[in-house]
């Protein structure tokens, strides 16, 4: 839902109608993430996708139906559906799609404010009902601030036993650890099911070293989502006009930059210096924060050198076993290009879990599921916010 910010929120503004489609469990492989959506207005036009293209057709009439009487509606799709020839999933999954009609129930401010915190950059959360009484069926509840559903809305719905509190506190508690997912709340004999979207901020991509390679790293990781710091202490290289991928260049000393940065689980760190001495204190510094991922550049030799001077530095077995160096994925690469794809082909891969191996030479879904989560829960990763 959150993806199509931009759409949503000017739609909203003019007062138009519209539906909205969104992924909201997966099982087996599929071609997009849970949370990806498709928007369809009054008009026909469509924005997005849910499938990359197999089902679209359906979806786009279910988007008509719900724009027509109103109402949200939801359906399953894979190889499993009698009409699996006409509109299933060819890649071999299963996806359920909800659609919600807008605008909906309830205050249009309120329910527009997670898309707007979205499109400006913020951290940002929604949940919907998808399952449950028929008077809940479709209310969309905003992370934080005040219950987006009051208590008479659980008495009338026959839920006199659950409060509003406790399920808007299921909603923040999720959009807080980041999950996109389906979330049962605990409601006796009678199912309650939200679908809970969370978008963080863009993580951070801290490059250290204004070489040529750290411009199509900064070119390519913008594509990924993070937001890219490039850092030298070289005023005649760290310039906007070297990097202009970079959302910010800085000229200052690497390991005074990273002292005074914000850091955070999902932060990425890579050193582009060459020299193993310059490398080291802002390498043992980073290396000692809970970041997502630290690398460094260099040939074997530079390595070698590298983690001999951080052992006499005092940086212990298991902080350097942690450190990705040489950096990237063994590619062959060669151009700048192709580096900066090495590198964060390992980064994704670090953070999913996966080996890098040629998917032909593994077995199982494709698209795995996140560690720790359920087949309804995919963490999928933080899309760039507009600019």
């Amino acid at each position: 839902m959150l993806e199509l910010a931009q759409d949503v929120v000017a739609r909203l503004g003019r007062g138009e109608a519209f539906a909205l489609a969104t992924v909201t469990a997966i099982r087996g492989s599929a071609p997009l993430p849970v949370g990806t959506s498709m928007l369809v207005d009054a008009g026909g036009r469509v924005v997005g996708s849910v499938s990359g293209g197999c089902v679209e057709g359906a979806v786009f009439e279910l988007c008509a139906l719900a724009l027509d009487d109103g109402t949200a509606h939801s359906e399953r799709f894979g190889i499993d559906d009698e009409t699996a020839f006409a509109v299933g999933l060819s890649c071999g999954g299963e996806l359920d799609v909800f659609v919600l009609p807008f605008p909906t129930a309830g205050a249009a401010d309120a329910t527009g404010e997670p898309f707007r915190r979205a499109l400006a950059g913020s951290d940002a959360g929604v949940a919907v009902v998808v399952a449950g009484p028929a008077s809940l069926v479709g209310r969309v509840l905003p992370a934080g601030g005040a219950a987006a559903l009051a208590d008479a809305d659980l008495d009338a719905a026959g839920l006199g036993h659950v409060r509003a509190e406790r399920v808007q506190a299921e909603v923040d508690r999720t959009v807080a650890s980041g999950r996109t997912g389906l979330v049962d709340v605990d409601c006796g004999e009678t199912l309650l099911r939200l679908f809970v979207e969370s978008r963080l901020a863009p993580p951070r991509l801290l490059v250290y070293g204004a070489i040529a390679f750290g411009d199509a790293l900064a070119r390519a990781a913008t594509s990924l989502g993070y937001r890219v710091t490039v850092c030298d202490q070289r005023p005649v290289f760290a310039t906007a006009e070297r990097f202009p991928h970079a959302d910010e260049v800085v000229v200052a000393r690497p390991v005074e930059h990273l002292a005074a940065t914000v850091t955070d689980e999902r932060t990425v760190v890579v050193v582009l210096g060459h020299d193993a001495r310059a490398d080291v204190p802002v390498l043992a510094a980073a290396l000692e924060r809970p970041v997502a991922f630290v690398g460094a550049l260099g040939s074997r030799r530079t390595h070698d050198e590298r983690m001999r001077l951080l052992r006499e530095a005092g940086v212990g077995d298991a902080a350097l076993a942690s450190l990705h160096s040489p950096i990237g994925l063994d590619l062959g690469a060669a151009t700048p290009s192709e580096t900066a794809l090495s590198i964060l082909a390992e980064v994704v891969a670090a953070r999913t879990g996966a080996s890098g191996r040629p998917l032909r030479e593994t077995a199982g879904p494709i698209h795995r599921t996140a560690p720790g989560a359920d087949d309804r829960t995919r963490t999928a990763p933080t899309p760039r916010a507009a600019r």
